[in-house]
């Protein structure tokens, strides 16, 4: 197969290879997203109910609560740092070895942690050989989610590209599903089971999911944008100085965007459950609760890339600020719901809250995100957008959700200011970027900057967006 095919993604049909290779991208993405968050999920859910009780001292089991939480929020932390040094990777040696070596990392961190002892054992080493093997996890999937949607943009048909680059994200649904599911399991055991060696299997089986995943992205070949900057000789020496210089603005629009997304994802899937058991106290079923986020993850297996589908008919903004504004709405009726101590009502919200309020903003975000940056530094872009994101939204989510419920006895209505704020945040976000719909992918400019710059001329930025995209 010719370079020049691997150019031209807007006709799939006409080249077979070419069909292959998307398929082959899209089973990348899929495995690589699926093993992310089924690892993120699964710790999620250990942090609420294993971690606080077999890492940390028992003499104040709230306090507890909020140090596991903290180790949680330690692989946020290291993210924007792995995005920053494999998103520079990225941009200068291409997107395929970097996905590789992000997918071993975070696979390996996460086998690691299903042997490590607990503080019973061998006492304070015990919260810190988690905390390195967060930050490991997290380092190395600060890049493998920007990757994932940096490789599927680069790949998907141009008329089609919000619904392709979404389609694996239903990676993040299937392994957030398998995290619960798997979890819902060895909650069934009995509690000295569980504790003592139940937790362990499913962190230890991640280790087949990274065979899997290092398996396909071995065959794959180099995106058709990368493979254009290389012919053009234009790869940068400094994508760095090139994101943090005029690429600003477009990363701090990006990680407004976030907010709500992320945090809200965070909120449902690990901080409610602490909110039910703080409320419920012993009439909390732990095991039913993760049914929540199962069927939450069930709906997002559908809106995701039913909503990237929508986004290349009504514009990436007007389906993401369907999202934003859902759940800013649904803030505050969810955390009082959650007071009733109804399981049944409580998976409804949880469910709703993931599968409505959280995906419908993810799916058109799969192609909005990398169609924001320029060719020479979109991986970077797209990375330091997600991670620096996924710090102050979804790690702070849990420590500072934590301590909200412990210092106010679990008051509902901070956890619903909380998450109201973010969905402000990204609601008022989806003003301050042009349309991005259709935009050619080999160019170098960022989209924000574009339109600030021809803004400035008298000319509406979204109207001079919309026709160079159109074009």
């Amino acid at each position: 197969m010719t370079d020049e095919s691997l150019t031209k993604p807007q006709a799939p049909t006409e080249d077979p290879e070419y069909a292959a290779n998307l398929r082959r991208a899209t089973l990348a993405s899929s495995v690589g997203s699926a093993l992310e968050y089924f690892d993120f999920a699964l710790y999620g859910l250990s942090t609420a109910l294993i971690f606080n009780v077999l890492f940390f001292s028992q003499d104040d089991p709230a306090m507890a609560t909020v140090a596991a939480f903290a180790t949680f929020g330690v692989g946020f932390v290291a993210r924007p740092f792995g995005g920053l040094f494999f998103g520079t990777l990225g941009d200068k040696l291409g997107r395929k070895w970097v996905l590789v070596i992000t997918i071993l990392l975070m696979g390996g961190a996460s086998t690691a942690i299903g042997l490590l002892p607990t503080y019973e054992q061998i006492g304070l080493w015990a919260p810190a050989l988690l905390v390195l093997m967060r930050l490991l996890q997290g380092f190395g999937a600060g890049a493998e989610q920007a990757g994932a949607t940096v490789l599927m943009a680069e790949y998907a048909p141009v008329r089609r590209r919000g619904f392709f680059a979404a389609l694996p994200f239903i990676g993040i649904q299937a392994g957030t599903l398998l995290a619960a599911v798997v979890f819902g399991l060895i909650t069934l055991l009995p509690e000295d089971q569980l504790l003592s060696w139940g937790w362990r299997v499913p962190f230890l089986a991640s280790f087949l999911l990274i065979l899997v995943a290092v398996f396909i992205r071995m065959r794959l070949r180099e995106t058709p944008t990368f493979i254009e900057l290389e012919k053009s000789e234009q790869i940068s020496d400094r994508p760095i100085r090139e994101i943090f210089g005029h690429g600003l603005p477009g990363v701090i629009v990006g990680i407004g965007l976030r907010m709500a997304e992320n945090g809200g994802s965070y909120m449902f899937n690990t901080l409610a459950l602490t909110f039910f058991v703080a409320v419920a106290g012993q009439n909390a079923d732990k095991s039913l609760l993760t049914w929540g986020v199962t069927l939450g993850s069930l709906i997002g297996i559908f809106t995701v890339p039913l909503t990237g589908a929508l986004s290349d008919r009504l514009g990436r903004r007007t389906v993401y600020r369907i999202g934003s504004v859902f759940l800013l709405v649904y803030s505050f009726p969810a955390w009082w719901l959650l007071t009733l101590q109804n399981h049944a009502i409580a998976i409804a919200v949880i469910a709703v809250g993931i599968g409505f309020g959280v995906n419908v903003m993810l799916g058109p975000q799969c192609a909005m995100l990398p169609e924001m940056f320029g060719n020479r530094h979109r991986y970077l872009g797209v990375a330091m957008a997600r991670e620096i994101s996924a710090v102050l939204a979804g790690g702070l989510a849990g420590v500072l959700g934590a301590y909200l419920i412990a210092v106010s006895g679990g008051n509902w209505v901070l956890l619903g200011i909380y998450m109201a704020t973010l969905a402000l945040i990204t609601t008022a976000s989806t003003y301050l970027v042009p349309e991005t719909l259709r935009r050619d992918l080999t160019r170098t400019d960022d989209a924000v900057k574009v339109s600030r710059e021809e803004s400035g001329e008298g000319v509406s930025s979204t109207t001079v967006t919309i026709r160079t995209v159109r074009w």
